[in-house]
C-alpha cells in the first residue's frame, strides 16, 4: 500500500525544467519519427507508380517521356529527403499538376494541331505499312502447314510457331515479326514458352475472332507474308497483293499494276490521286489553321457557330445575372416573409445535375409528344428543338433556368455585404430607391461580381453539357462539310468534328480547340484589365 501511494505520488509530482525540457525533446523526436515514415510511405509511392510508368514507357519505346519520368521521380525524392530545400517542397506538388494538367494539355494538344492526325492517321509510317500488307493478305497456294498454339501476354495475343523443316519454335505478334524462342516441346510442337500463356482449345474458341484477326509477319520484311491460324491449330502462310519497295518507298499492288508512292502527305498515293488507307501521321504546320479559316465549306458554318456562342454566352450571363439580382433585391426586403422556405425552392434548378435537368428539358419541349406541346399549349406541334431560331431560344430559357440560383445567391451575398449606412446617407441626400441602387449600390456590387460574371461567360462559352444534352447541336447545317448544327457552340462543334462522323479529324479540332483558347483568354485578359477601374470604387 506504501509503495502504491509513494507512486502516484511521484507521478502528480510536478517536473522539473530539465524533465519537463526532456519530455518536449522525447514528443519532438517521436514526431520526427512518425513524419519521416509518412514520408518514406508516400514517396514509396510516388516510385512505384513512376516504376509502372518506366516499364509501360520502356515496351513502348516512349524514351522522352521515360527520361522525363525517371528525372522528374529522382528530383522529387532528392527534394523531401533534403533538409534545405525547404520551398520546393511545397511548390512541388503544384508545379507539377500545373505542368501535367495545364501546360503539358495545351501544348500536346497544339501539337496535334500540327499534324494530320485522325481517321486513317493514327499511327507511325511503319505501322501503316504493316496494316496495309495484313489487310490485302492471301493464302498461298502451296503453304506448308505450321504447328502453332495461341499464346497471351502483356494483354496482347500472339502466335507460337513451329518450323515444319526444322522444327525450331518461333513467336510473334500482329506488331512483332516470328522470332526464334526456347519453348517447351511436346510431340515436335512448341506448346509453351517463358512470359507467356498457353490458351487452351476452349479459350481459342471463345476468342476466335481475335485469333482470326491475328497475322503474325514471318520476318522483318513485310514482303514475305504472315502466318494466319483458324482453329489456333494449324497456321498457313499467307502473302499480301502489295509489294512495299522501303528504297523506292513505294507500295505496288501487283493485281492492278498501280504504284503508290508517299507524297508526303501521310498516305501512299498514286499518280490519279487514289490513297492508300490507313496512312501515318505527319507534321503539317498551320495548314488545319489555315483549313479552319479559309476553307469555305468550314468557314461558313465556323463563322455562323462563333458568331452564336458569342451571343449565348452573352445573353446567358446577362440574363442570369439580371433574373439573379432582381430575386436578391427581392428578398432583401425585410417584410417579406417565409424567406428560407423561398429561397430553398429558387436554389433547386442549381442543386440538380446540369446534365439531367437538360435531359429533362428536352423531353419536355419534344416536338411531338413533350409536355410543354401536348399539356400546357393543348396538343400544339411548335418545333422547340427543331427549327433554328426557336431551339436557339430553348437553349437560352433552359440555361436561365438552370444558372439564375447561382447568380441569386452570389448578388444576396454581395448586397448583404454592402453597409445599411450607404442607403441611409442616400435617403438623406435625397435620393429614390433606385437612385440609390443605380448610382451606389449597383456599382459596388459589380466590383463584387464582375470577375465571377467573366468566369460565368468563360463557363457559358464552353457549355457543353447544356448544347449535347438538350439539342445535339440540331438542328443541322445543310451543305457542310463537318456535322454542325445551329445551336452547337463551339467546344460541340470540336466535339463532333473529333469524334463523330465517318472521318474524325482530330488535327482540325485540335486547331479549333487552341483556337477557342486564344479567344477565351484574350476576353479574360481584357476583361479582368477593365476591372481595374471598379477596383477604385472600394
Amino acid at each position: 500500500m506504501t509503495d502504491t501511494v509513494t507512486a502516484e505520488t511521484d507521478e502528480n509530482a510536478p517536473q522539473t525544467p530539465r524533465q519537463r525540457s526532456a519530455a518536449r525533446i522525447a514528443d519532438a523526436a517521436s514526431g520526427r519519427v512518425r513524419w519521416l515514415v509518412l514520408k518514406i510511405a508516400l514517396l514509396a509511392i510516388v516510385d512505384a507508380v513512376a516504376l509502372y510508368a518506366v516499364f509501360v514507357l520502356f515496351l513502348h519505346n516512349e524514351w522522352l517521356v521515360l527520361a522525363l519520368v525517371v528525372a522528374v521521380t529522382v528530383l522529387v525524392n532528392w527534394i523531401y529527403f533534403s533538409r534545405k530545400a525547404i520551398p520546393a517542397k511545397y511548390l512541388t506538388p503544384g508545379i507539377i499538376l500545373l505542368v501535367v494538367f495545364q501546360i503539358f494539355t495545351l501544348s500536346y494538344t497544339a501539337y496535334i494541331g500540327l499534324t494530320n492526325y485522325g481517321t486513317g492517321h493514327n499511327g507511325s509510317k511503319d505501322q501503316a505499312v504493316a496494316s496495309l500488307m495484313r489487310s490485302s493478305l492471301v493464302r498461298v497456294e502451296d503453304s506448308p502447314t505450321f504447328e502453332v498454339t495461341v499464346v497471351e501476354g502483356f494483354n496482347e495475343l500472339g502466335l507460337l510457331v513451329t518450323d515444319p523443316t526444322d522444327g525450331e519454335a518461333s513467336l510473334g505478334t500482329n506488331t512483332q515479326p516470328l522470332h526464334p524462342v526456347d519453348a517447351t516441346m511436346e510431340g515436335g510442337k512448341a506448346v509453351a514458352v517463358d512470359g507467356w500463356t498457353s490458351l487452351t482449345f476452349a479459350e481459342v474458341l471463345e476468342r476466335s475472332n481475335e485469333v482470326e484477326q491475328l497475322a503474325v509477319a514471318y520476318s522483318e520484311d513485310p514482303n514475305d507474308g504472315a502466318i494466319r491460324t483458324q482453329d489456333g491449330q494449324k497456321g498457313y502462310l499467307y502473302t499480301s497483293t502489295l509489294v512495299y519497295d522501303a528504297d523506292a518507298d513505294t507500295m505496288t499492288d501487283v493485281t492492278t499494276g498501280t504504284v503508290y508512292a508517299d507524297n508526303g502527305d501521310g498516305a501512299f498515293t498514286s499518280e490519279s490521286g487514289e490513297q492508300l488507307l490507313p496512312g501515318w501521321q505527319v507534321f503539317v504546320g498551320f495548314d488545319n489553321f489555315v483549313r479552319a479559316l479559309t476553307d469555305t465549306t468550314i468557314r461558313g458554318p465556323l463563322l455562323a457557330v462563333t458568331a452564336w456562342t458569342f451571343v449565348f454566352a452573352a445573353i446567358s450571363v446577362a440574363s442570369t445575372f439580371f433574373l439573379g439580382l432582381l430575386l436578391a433585391l427581392i428578398f432583401q426586403n425585410k417584410r417579406m416573409r417565409f424567406k428560407n422556405g423561398y429561397r430553398i425552392m429558387l436554389i433547386l434548378p442549381y442543386a440538380f445535375p446540369a446534365f439531367l435537368s437538360a435531359l429533362i428539358w428536352a423531353g419536355m419541349m419534344n416536338k411531338s409528344f413533350g409536355f410543354i406541346n401536348q399539356v400546357l399549349l393543348g396538343g400544339a406541334e411548335i418545333g422547340w428543338l427543331t427549327d433554328p431560331w426557336i431551339a436557339k431560344f430553348s437553349v437560352l430559357l433552359v440555361n436561365l433556368w438552370l444558372g439564375f440560383p447561382y447568380m441569386f445567391l452570389v448578388c444576396l451575398g454581395a448586397l448583404q455585404g454592402i453597409p445599411e449606412e450607404v442607403n441611409e446617407a442616400g435617403v438623406m441626400d435625397g435620393a429614390n430607391p433606385w437612385q440609390i441602387f443605380r448610382r451606389i449600390k449597383l456599382p459596388l456590387l459589380l466590383v463584387t461580381v464582375t470577375p465571377l460574371l467573366i468566369a460565368s461567360f468563360a463557363f457559358n462559352f464552353n457549355n457543353f453539357n447544356l448544347i449535347y444534352m438538350l439539342t445535339g447541336g440540331g438542328p443541322r447545317f445543310s451543305d457542310v462539310s463537318i456535322p454542325v448544327g445551329h445551336t452547337d457552340i463551339l467546344i460541340s462543334m470540336v466535339y463532333k468534328v473529333a469524334f463523330t462522323g465517318q472521318n474524325r479529324d482530330y488535327g482540325l479540332a485540335s486547331a479549333f480547340t487552341i483556337l477557342i483558347f486564344i479567344v477565351v483568354a484574350a476576353i479574360s485578359i481584357i476583361s479582368f484589365r477593365k476591372t481595374k477601374a471598379l477596383e477604385e470604387l472600394n
